[in-house]
């Protein structure tokens, strides 16, 4: 068993399209970044990986490569996850908080959790997603920025067991 932590911060600007946990928000704002700068999917990506023992996603996806401007988040998880599945591991669950003072994101998190899910094709059960606001403090509680954290769960595969027998 093996247990990763991921963290991940981005700016707010005013304008939407706001992407976040892999699908599309309404809102009047988005967040600023090389990728398309979903902080819940960046955490989780470096959960995973450090979960793993493969590094981080700086490591995997660096600002200065021009191939990861625009990219699609939920494609730099798709891969972190196969790296992981092919050092043996499989996702036993994630546990994620995103850290924002707006929108409000209580009715987006099951959306978001079955999304996630359905990116690294396990159970939704397997997947929790939490919202907290920044009540007012830093750059988060200011609504000048968007903060993401998810704690994961890796365990052996099954292919992985017999092998080391």
């Amino acid at each position: 068993m093996r247990i990763g932590i991921g963290h991940d911060t981005h700016r707010l600007a005013q304008d939407g399209p706001l992407r976040l946990g892999g699908i599309d928000h309404a809102a009047d704002c988005h967040l600023v970044g090389v990728s398309d700068a979903d902080v819940l999917l960046h955490a989780v990506t470096d959960a995973l990986l450090g979960a793993a023992t493969l590094g981080d996603i700086g490591d995997w996806f660096p600002d200065s490569d021009p191939q990861n401007r625009g990219r699609d988040s939920a494609e730099m998880l798709q891969m972190a996850h196969q790296a992981c599945r092919q050092a043996g591991y499989e996702i036993g669950n994630l546990d994620c908080i995103i850290f924002a003072e707006r929108p409000k994101l209580g009715a987006k998190k099951r959306q978001m959790a079955e999304r996630i899910a359905s990116i690294l094709e396990i159970s939704p059960q397997r997947v929790s997603v939490k919202a907290k606001t920044g009540e007012g403090l830093g750059a988060v509680g200011r609504g000048q920025a968007m903060m993401a954290e998810c704690i994961v769960l890796l365990n052996e595969s099954t292919d992985r067991k017999s092998s080391n027998s």
